[in-house]
């Protein structure tokens, strides 16, 4: 069942959507080469914990650690630990913030030092399809309004997307309804309210959208080990337009 939000619901994800984003923020400028990945927890938790706020992830579904830390190939749920970053590598930052009765949720794909053109290539598109994804995100449209844009803008770009792991709704709960795919499903049609409050989560792998799970039972990386970006965004539906909460 969807639980359609209203407007103090969203200014208090607003307020978690916040710290969501300083923490993201705080974690893309420590980003160089030779950083370990679980440096990127201790410093959320610092974050969080300094701002009387709970990493999201941390203990969800038995998810061991605050921040989801996805190198290269890895698409999401990766776990921070001493590997080392290398000049090259571009690495997903997957984070959500429970503060107050409210939870958020965004993540960033940012490059380590000088990246290859199409990593590069495979950021900008990432980031736009989900731009392209939360314009979408308006009264009266569909959720596969948004994934048929997502997907479509993916697919020009000789990209594919994600389809065994999507966005969703957000707020009352980490993951709620609605399903937000990353692709065309004819029939998800389900109407896009005012109060709807739902996470765009656009995955896209440089070649085949084909991923499996390893053997920690939850980092998710592709088939062929060819690259990963993942961006997402909290997002409120308005009768103003969507606004992003984080």
């Amino acid at each position: 069942m969807i639980s359609l939000k209203n407007k103090t619901d969203i200014e208090g994800i607003k307020k978690s959507g916040q710290i969501v984003r300083k923490v993201l923020n705080e974690l893309a400028e420590i980003t160089k080469p030779g950083i370990r990945t679980i440096e990127y927890d201790i410093k959320a938790e610092q974050i969080s914990s300094s701002l009387n706020a709970s990493p999201a992830f941390k203990g969800y579904g038995g998810f061991p650690y605050s921040v989801c830390v996805s190198v290269n190939e890895d698409v999401v749920h990766g776990f921070p630990s001493q590997r080392r970053l290398k000049e090259g590598d571009i690495v997903s930052l997957d984070f959500g913030i429970y503060y107050n009765g409210y939870y958020a949720d965004a993540a960033i794909t940012v490059p380590v030092g000088k990246i290859s053109d199409n990593a590069s290539k495979l950021i900008e598109v990432t980031q736009q399809a989900l731009n392209i994804g939360i314009s979408k995100a308006v009264m009266g449209n569909k959720i596969n309004d948004i994934s048929k844009a997502v997907e479509e803008y993916a697919v020009t770009n000789k990209f594919s997307v994600v389809r065994d792991f999507v966005g969703h709704g957000v707020g009352f709960k980490l993951h709620e309804d609605p399903q937000v795919p990353n692709y065309y499903i004819e029939s998800n049609d389900v109407l896009i309210n005012e109060g709807l409050v739902i996470a765009i989560e656009p995955m896209i792998n440089e070649s085949s959208y084909k991923v499996k799970i390893k053997q920690n039972k939850w980092t998710v990386t592709t088939k062929d080990k060819k690259l990963s970006a993942h961006f997402e965004h909290t997002v409120a539906v308005t009768k103003e337009g969507p606004q992003i909460l984080t």
